[in-house]
């Protein structure tokens, strides 16, 4: 029900890309019972970016992303998987421990965005990030304006796990709602001497999306 392609921009942006007709994160074909889990499915094709970059990274170095309806470029779901920035890799180090199972605001912004967040725990993606993000929200209208960021942890204390990272759009204040802006496409990270290098693979490409 999905296809992975390789996106020109960045040497190991990959997408997941519904074949069903969905428009974006509005969709509520997205919360229907039964609905795939299509980030738990981006999650486990982080390995496109890993043999893409010749680098066996760790999770918490690898983010998904999805924009909203003011944040993306075409009408058709997309969820980005590439390297985190380094800075916002950081930034989610140094305030995991804060982060739990409640939604939270983060006391540092991210990107100069200021965004919720969530801790789930688990080696896989088992909750389906649209339907958490869909429960805090009055007017299902207003889903079509979230962003949202799933980024890889691994914390001392609760082992393996996840963090969500929830924004949405205000054009008024210059915020498209592009959680995109998390992720560095140049993948610098993958430059840190601590991750082991991994056998190089060859992947076909495709177009740029956001």
């Amino acid at each position: 029900g999905y296809a992975i392609l390789k996106d020109h921009h960045g040497p190991a942006q990959y997408l997941l890309i519904p074949t069903a007709r969905i428009t974006g994160i509005e969709s509520p074909l997205l919360l229907r019972a039964g609905a795939p889990n299509y980030f738990a499915a981006a999650w486990k094709a982080r390995r496109f970016v890993g043999a893409a970059l010749h680098h066996d990274l760790p999770r918490d170095a690898i983010s998904l992303a999805i924009n909203s309806m003011k944040g993306r470029s075409q009408e058709q779901l997309h969820i980005h998987i590439d390297c985190l920035r380094e800075d916002v890799y950081t930034s989610i180090k140094n305030m995991l421990p804060g982060i739990d199972a409640h939604w939270g605001v983060l006391p540092a912004t991210l990107a100069g965005h200021r965004y919720r967040a969530i801790y789930l725990p688990g080696q896989e993606l088992t909750t389906n990030p649209f339907a958490l993000v869909a429960a805090t929200l009055t007017d299902p209208q207003a889903m079509g304006a979230q962003t949202l960021a799933v980024v890889g942890v691994d914390d001392a204390r609760r082992g393996p796990g996840f963090v969500v990272l929830l924004d949405h759009s205000d054009l008024a204040h210059g915020d498209y709602g592009s959680a995109e802006e998390l992720q560095d496409h140049s993948c610098r990270i993958a430059g840190q001497s601590q991750w082991p290098a991994t056998a190089s693979s060859s992947l076909s490409s495709t177009g740029t999306s956001r």
